[in-house]
């Protein structure tokens, strides 16, 4: 077991987009960064760049399998987690494969049209990953003296915002994406309520409108920008809060 006073942190999907670039912020200030990654091959490739003793874990986060080998490694070279970044997630299945635009899916995708099978595609990554990985490192987390868990969400999840007509996002709510985000916001207030009591911190944050590949690269925030808040609320200390929802510049976001 490698023994190590550094904060030891387990970023999902993070082999690219805003997980890369968390992974590449936390490993630059100190932290030993296990770089989750579906495929092992590109996930060596990122850790290798971003050099700092980051480590590349093959992880699924719709494989149950896939995460229970994860966890098991943490456990045997570590013993412990400290900080767990829930940031894999997907927001369709069919864009890039039909070359449509953000806003041509978007119109494929609201309630009378959405596909249930890329519905549940979407939300197997977004909501039961995210509840999947959370169940299985909860043992490691609690072995940690501070514990914190960031899950990245959306501002497209919040009903607040959205159930008001004149939000400039209520036009791209639908079923498959932010209804996921939504979803998630829940599971993650199920994880606040349940944690309330212990040293276990959570909290929740929405990157903003990024160019990556969730966003067919139509986003207008740089990934830097995009990872801002997520890394700023990731070094958190222990006297730092828990069960807030933000995005970038520490701006809360109505649930």
């Amino acid at each position: 077991m490698e023994s190590e006073n550094k904060r030891i942190a387990l970023i999902t999907g993070a082999n690219q987009g805003i997980g890369f670039q968390v992974a590449k912020e936390l490993a630059r200030n100190g932290i030993k960064v296990l770089l989750g990654s579906r495929d092992k091959k590109r996930g060596e490739i990122a850790a290798k760049e971003i050099e700092n003793g980051c480590v590349a874990i093959q992880l699924d986060v719709t494989d149950r399998q896939s995460i229970a080998d994860a966890k098991e490694t943490i456990q045997k070279q570590f013993g412990r987690l400290d900080l767990l970044i829930n940031n894999a997630g997907i927001s369709n299945t069919r864009m890039q494969k039909l070359g449509l635009s953000m806003y041509e899916y978007m119109s494929s995708a609201r309630a009378s049209l959405a596909s249930i099978d890329e519905m549940r595609v979407v939300w197997d990554t977004n909501v039961f990953g995210v509840l999947a990985v959370y169940q299985a490192m909860f043992p490691l987390l609690r072995e940690s003296k501070d514990a914190r868990i960031v899950n990245v969400s959306s501002t497209l999840g919040s009903l607040t915002l959205n159930s008001d007509s004149n939000s400039s996002s209520s036009a791209f709510y639908n079923p498959v994406y932010a209804a996921s985000k939504t979803a998630l916001n829940g599971i993650t207030l199920s994880m606040m309520l349940e944690l309330k009591d212990t040293a276990i911190k959570v909290n929740l944050v929405s990157p903003g409108f990024t160019k990556s590949v969730l966003t067919n690269f139509e986003g207008i925030e740089s990934l830097e920008d995009g990872a801002r808040e997520v890394i700023r609320v990731a070094m958190y200390g222990p006297d730092e809060p828990s069960g807030t929802f933000t995005t970038w510049n520490n701006v809360s976001v109505p649930w």
